[in-house]
């Protein structure tokens, strides 16, 4: 079996689906490995390097038409064939419309691989949430106009900045764990009050709110989407904490859908000029209302930054921990050297979204509207 490694075209996108240590781990499952041109060079992977690992390099054509797997970081744009079989994170949930169903081959979304223990080696929202945590709170430090941790010179004592994270899934509370590591006092919300333990243990406060969460936490680990009454209450609540705050971040999304709006145009207003606001939910739609992804402006004396593409930016180490992740995503399916496509198996079918030119997730056909359309 062949297996393929797309060079990445979308702009601004420099990881790589593979690095040179998954492509020994697939030669040593009798996998021949492809690897086009110039494929990790954006991640500072030199193509000798792929080949001293055992894999070949070739141009995009020849890797297309002869590879039965294709791996790829994003949603590949280019021709697939009935049969091939299509490993990448296709964001089906979001754009379900944009999905290449009509070419017949087999999708598999790696960010639909369920949150289980078994498969957590395959968690790629995971391995590269951490890497935004981490990243959004060095970009908050650095517009901030002063320092984050406290300081004793001689000519007098500077106070740790007041850094609040809002959401404490993956990113936040890597979030968390930086901002604590650079010495600032750090504060943590989240709807989900069985978070509380794990943000304590990384040295924060838990900020709690009355307010009647409920069932807040699908079976997966997501916080759910709650009423617009709800968060209508959260945000005024989270005002009076918010004004106290040099740096905050917010991290709040819902898979497939429109991210939450936590902070208004007024509660940016409440925040003291020369604070600063992160969002790295800003891809979809943002947590702050003045978001505008990709930039960073001001209000009131208050900066707005909203980041896209987080760990792209950390290419060489969010490639390292993707290609993990799909090396063992397709390790799973390899048996003696070829596919073995298991549809026992929740990991294969809770990531299979289409084959045979046929949308087969039921959470994406839903979205399609297509089991409406089946039961008319």
């Amino acid at each position: 079996m062949i297996v393929g490694v797309l060079r990445e075209v979308a702009a601004g996108e420099r990881r790589v689906a593979l690095v040179p240590s998954g492509v020994a781990a697939l030669k040593k499952a009798n996998l021949e490995v492809l690897i086009e041109a110039g494929a990790g060079i954006s991640s500072g992977i030199a193509d000798k390097a792929y080949e001293d690992a055992g894999a070949t390099i070739v141009t995009r054509d020849d890797l297309i038409s002869r590879s039965n797997v294709l791996l790829g970081v994003r949603t590949p744009t280019v021709s697939l064939t009935k049969g091939q079989i299509a490993v990448a994170v296709f964001d089906p949930l979001w754009a379900p419309t944009e999905l290449p169903v009509d070419s017949g081959a087999v999708l598999f979304s790696l960010d639909m691989v369920p949150r289980t223990t078994r498969a957590q080696a395959m968690d790629v929202l995971s391995s590269q949430a951490n890497l935004a945590g981490y990243l959004s709170v060095l970009i908050g430090s650095t517009e901030l106009t002063k320092i984050l941790p406290m300081m004793t010179t001689a000519a007098g004592t500077i106070a740790p900045a007041k850094v609040l994270i809002l959401g404490a899934g993956v990113a936040g509370l890597q979030a968390i764990a930086t901002a604590r590591r650079l010495g600032a006092v750090v504060s943590a919300y989240d709807v989900r009050a069985v978070v509380k333990e794990q943000v304590e243990s990384l040295g924060a406060r838990f900020v709690e709110l009355p307010l009647e969460t409920g069932d807040s936490q699908t079976s997966g680990g997501y916080a759910k989407a709650m009423g617009e009454e709800f968060y209508a209450k959260q945000r005024q609540l989270l005002g009076d904490v918010l004004a106290e705050m040099d740096l905050v971040v917010t991290t709040a999304a819902i898979p497939g859908m429109k991210s939450p709006i936590l902070v208004t145009k007024e509660m940016a207003e409440r925040m003291s000029p020369g604070a600063v606001i992160v969002d790295i939910a800003a891809e979809r739609g943002g947590n702050c209302e003045l978001t505008e992804a990709g930039e960073t402006i001001v209000h009131n004396g208050v900066k707005i930054c909203g980041p896209i593409n987080l760990p792209s930016r950390l290419a060489t180490h969010a490639s390292q921990l993707f290609s993990k992740n799909i090396q063992t995503f397709l390790l799973n399916m390899v048996k003696d050297g070829e596919m073995a496509i298991n549809l026992e198996d929740p990991i294969v079918t809770g990531s299979l979204i289409a084959k045979e030119g046929q949308v087969v997730h039921p959470q994406v056909r839903q979205r399609l509207g297509l089991e409406e359309a089946a039961a008319q």
